[in-house]
């Protein structure tokens, strides 16, 4: 019993860091938003995270001088609740948008659509489940924000929040797919569970995700 304690507070004190689930989005929480999932492998991302990527072997990143990202999508398309408000959904999708172009702009022109020489960037925030040791699950909610209880040695509950993302780069002159990744990431803890949820809960995770896929872009043009 001691032992197990010890463990659960460890777990504890190192979630926001590590976490003591799995790092990477299982397939049973894969949201559908990709056409395929197969070719999917475990990875580290330059920033070090651990996620499921795929690159296709054959890609010339050289061919693109300018990319197009797409407005960010919720997918599926939640149904926006007390703690998780509209305002919020809204704010998340929009500064993806932001820290996207922001990122990937710094060495690729912004273009207005796809087309030839264009790399398309179509990103989702997607859905997937949260389970606590020894607490019933959360229910799969339609977007990755999931506010998980985790309880500590001293019994108060802190709230997790959790966002997921899928995407998929497409070459804007055929549409034919060259890259796909799959990741999540744990933003500021919540102090209880009435505390509604702000975008600014997660900005970091997503301020991460951005500047991985521009780090990813400039490694394959390196080599």
């Amino acid at each position: 019993m001691k032992l197990a304690l010890m463990m659960s507070t460890l777990c504890i004190a190192t979630l926001g860091v590590a976490g003591c689930s799995s790092k990477v989005v299982e397939p049973d929480q894969y949201s559908g938003f990709l056409k395929d999932y197969s070719q999917l492998r475990e990875a580290r991302s330059p920033s070090g995270a651990e996620v499921m990527r795929w690159v296709d072997p054959k890609l010339d990143i050289n061919k693109f001088t300018s990319v197009y990202v797409e407005p960010t999508q919720l997918y599926p398309r939640p149904q926006p609740t007390v703690k998780i408000p509209q305002q919020t959904l809204n704010g998340i999708t929009n500064y993806y948008d932001q820290a996207l172009k922001r990122e990937i702009s710094k060495s690729l022109p912004l273009a207005n659509g796809p087309g030839p020489g264009v790399i398309v960037v179509r990103a989702a925030i997607t859905a997937v489940s949260s389970k606590t040791e020894g607490l019933k699950p959360y229910e799969i909610i339609p977007v990755a924000l999931v506010a998980a209880a985790v309880s500590t040695a001293s019994g108060i509950r802190d709230q997790e929040t959790t966002l997921a993302t899928e995407a998929v780069f497409l070459d804007g002159g055929s549409n034919k797919v060259v890259a796909q990744v799959v990741r999540k990431g744990t933003g500021k803890p919540l102090s209880n569970d009435t505390q509604v949820m702000k975008t600014e809960d997660v900005k970091a995770v997503i301020d991460g995700w951005a500047a991985d896929m521009h780090q990813s872009y400039l490694k394959l043009k390196s080599k």
